[in-house]
């Protein structure tokens, strides 16, 4: 019982009360000078001196606790049993029914209690007493929200002791990314980070290969520390076991910790049958014995896993898109992407853009690989199903973010605009079906809401000054976890417009994207149609190619002399008509002049040119009306003699 004492006391008593009057002024200490202190100071004329009159303020801000609220209800089935009679106990329960029901009071508290129970149902039956009459103003109130996070939590690396005392901290000096996220399966309070340095050849000496799994109501150290033999890149709790983490090291191995026999892993894969890259993806599969998982790595290889035999991998698979299973051919894995409802189904996001889906189940290793998505110009960095629609899948890469469907392979359905910096991860909301994060290489989170904004993010944060490098966020999608380039972990609680399931929402957004897969496939079609055609056209004209003979290069230089000879030859003749023409010269009794006609190239001899040819059957046509008006100046000459 906790015992509360409580003072009461007036405003007014609270204090000593100030009465304020006129009165002169009146001198109460007349220190007078020393002078034998004189010699002790220095004389500054001008003396100047300031004062600011100002209070000092200062500002704080607190993060509240929240009150968690929790409605219960009880089901009392049956009850009221005398405490000798057993209720299990069928013959018991006989017997002292039959014994009850020949007493008199009970039958006339049966009958009176029967009228009040018959109005009670007439009454539930006109009226629903659990009908909700304002749902819709409650829907409207969270729609009129304007977006918003607030930061919750900040796990950060510091050196300084007394900052590690302070908040929860990664005590390493060196700094190294936050790569992975994984929250507790059970109770969201608990997270484990994977921390390893991607950077190529920047591993140090003395440079530490812990991660951490945090509790997030205990600020002062890390619940568990994990000791991997390389340092984790990627770090995952088993859905069934929430004791038991399986991880991906940075040389390659796989190795699983179960938190209740330590920091150090039961087992790890030899370094033989393991990745020969960092493995970028490990997730648990569902069988029945919660222990299956798989791995991918930049190595171009699927490996499957039983961690109760780590000495092994279950099965391989090379990521060949030529299907002839070569590993030299193999695209570099980066993401991994499995939905339980799909249980053969598997996606892998490659360092070269493409998207490669994969089927467990098939019958051989080229049949494994079912399809390709390319889209990006770097690496994929996320690959994730949407949670409400599993045809529907989201990628993140370079400058943007792409909302893909498995009935459309050459290109996406809906995309982001580009950014201005990189974008590293990103994940679909886990209680809105068109809400999605996404991280900047510039520190910021985005959450896009595409029923309603598609050009810009609803909500654009900006998180740390650091290159934000993995996301996750919780199951109930209300807060995300962002880690850093420099190690740290950002915990946001997202406003509830947007991890709130709205009206209609669901329907609304897989009509949105039925609607884009329809108008992609309308657009492919034409596509594939119009690249028919391209392609008849360009056979035609490699088949005229084809019938059209080829001329050897003997023949083409005999036809280019002989075309060149028939061209001089005509030359030749138009040439002598025209030097007999002006040959004739002035016709005698005529009193007119011949017409000289000068040849085109300015001489009376020399080679003929090819382009001065060019009008020769104008000349020629002009030399024969020449012709004939000498024929009329012979006639009209002989008239003249006979008349003489």
């Amino acid at each position: 019982m906790e015992i509360i004492y409580v003072y009461t006391r007036k405003r007014s008593e609270f204090g000593r009360p100030c009465s304020f009057s006129d009165r002169p002024a009146k001198v109460n200490v007349d220190i007078p000078p020393d002078p034998s202190m004189a010699s002790d100071f220095v004389l500054r004329n001008p003396v100047d001196s300031y004062v600011q009159h100002t209070s000092d303020m200062s500002e704080h801000e607190v993060n509240t606790e929240r009150v968690e609220v929790e409605s219960r209800g009880v089901n009392h089935v049956e009850g009221g049993w005398p405490k000798d009679i057993n209720p299990q106990e069928v013959e018991q329960t006989i017997r002292f029914r039959k014994k009850v029901e020949k007493d008199e009071h009970y039958i006339n508290t049966i009958t009176h209690l029967g009228t009040l129970m018959e109005h009670c149902v007439k009454q539930n039956n006109a009226i629903n007493i659990y009908e909700e009459y304002f749902g819709e103003e409650e829907v409207a109130e969270v729609e009129d929200e304007p977006p918003s996070a607030k930061t919750i939590n900040v796990i950060s690396k510091l050196t300084s002791f007394f900052n590690v005392l302070l908040s929860k901290r990664d005590p390493n000096i060196t700094k190294r990314t936050a790569t992975h996220l994984s929250w507790h399966p059970d109770t969201c309070k608990k997270l484990a980070v994977a921390y390893s340095s991607l950077e190529f050849q920047q591993n140090t000496k003395d440079m530490s290969f812990d991660s951490y799994i945090w509790d997030l109501e205990n600020p002062n150290k890390p619940e568990l520390v994990l000791k991997p033999s390389s340092p984790l890149v990627s770090l995952e709790y088993n859905p069934k076991d929430s004791h038991v983490l399986v991880g991906g090291c940075y040389n390659g191995q796989m190795a699983y910790w179960d938190t209740r026999k330590g920091g150090l892993p039961v087992e790890v894969s030899t370094v033989e049958v393991s990745h020969r890259d960092p493995v970028y993806g490990a997730i648990w599969l569902q069988s029945k014995t919660g222990t299956e998982c798989f791995s991918a790595s930049t190595d171009g290889q699927v490996l499957w896993w039983d961690i109760r035999k780590l000495s092994e991998p279950t099965e391989t698979l090379v990521l060949d898109v030529t299907r002839k299973g070569l590993l030299e051919n193999a695209l570099g894995a980066v993401t991994l992407e499995f939905e339980p409802t799909m249980p053969t189904k598997f996606m892998v996001g490659t360092e070269q853009g493409i998207v490669i889906a994969c089927n467990r189940k098939a019958k051989t290793p080229s049949e494994k690989i079912t399809s390709t998505y390319s889209g990006h110009h770097g690496p994929v960095y996320a690959l994730a199903r949407n949670p409400f629609c599993p045809k529907i899948f989201l990628t993140v890469g370079d400058w943007t973010a792409r909302i893909w469907s498995e009935e459309t392979k050459e290109s996406s359905i809906m995309w982001t605009k580009y950014h201005l910096s990189y974008l590293t991860d990103g994940c679909w909301s886990t209680v809105r079906p068109a809400v999605f994060f996404t991280t900047r290489s510039d520190g910021t989170l985005d959450v896009w809401d595409f029923l309603f904004k598609q050009n810009n993010p609803s909500l654009s944060l900006k998180v740390c000054d650091e290159p934000l490098s993995s996301l996750r966020l919780q199951d109930n999608g209300c807060v995300v976890g962002c880690g850093s380039k420099l190690g740290t972990v950002t915990l946001l609680e997202i406003s509830s417009g947007l991890c709130t399931l709205q009206r209609n929402e669901k329907t609304l957004a897989t009509a949105m994207f039925e609607r884009e897969t329809k108008r992609e496939k309308i657009l492919e079609a034409r596509h594939r149609e119009l690249r028919l055609k391209e392609r008849a056209r360009s056979e035609a004209q490699e088949t005229e190619v084809e019938e059209k003979p080829v001329e050897s290069p003997h023949e083409v230089l005999n036809r280019a002399r002989r075309e060149f000879f028939e061209v001089i030859e005509v030359e030749l003749q138009r040439r002598a008509q025209a030097e007999t023409q002006c040959m004739r010269g002035k016709v005698p009794g005529t009193g007119r002049t011949q017409p000289q006609h000068s040849l085109p190239w300015g001489r009376g001899h020399g080679s003929a040119s090819v382009f001065q040819v060019k009008d020769r059957a104008g000349e020629e046509a002009a030399a024969q009306g020449e012709e004939s008006q000498l024929l009329k100046d012979k006639e009209e000459e002989e008239e003249e003699k006979d008349a003489a």
